[in-house]
């Protein structure tokens, strides 16, 4: 065996610390949040709309879903659908970016 002195030893000193990650989004787990969110929203101002007709924002979805029209099952699909791709929409924007600007501020 090899007689090993202490400049030999590659020692550190202290308690090793865990090495911290910066926070990572992923894409596929916020577009199915951001997506199922906005339809069961969309599916619950709808509702509301349905309950209290004066208080309703049909004239908003109008021009927030396009080809949306009041009410058939039709329309309430396409605004379902609609309301889900508004979602993925988020998600391929945002967590792109905060992944790219989280890592490069880590370093």
């Amino acid at each position: 065996m090899a007689n090993l002195t202490r400049s030999d030893q590659t020692h550190r000193a202290g308690i090793p610390l865990p090495v911290i990650r910066p926070p990572h989004i992923p894409v596929f787990a916020l577009g199915m949040s951001l997506g199922i969110f906005l339809v069961v929203t969309f599916a619950l101002c709808v509702g509301f709309d349905l309950i209290f007709p004066g208080q309703a924002m049909y004239q908003t979805w109008l021009k927030l879903l396009p080809g949306f029209s009041w009410l058939t099952w039709s329309s309430f699909l396409l605004g379902g659908v609609e309301a889900f791709a508004y979602g993925w929409f988020v998600a391929l924007i945002f967590a792109p970016l905060f992944n790219y600007f989280s890592a490069r501020w880590a370093r």
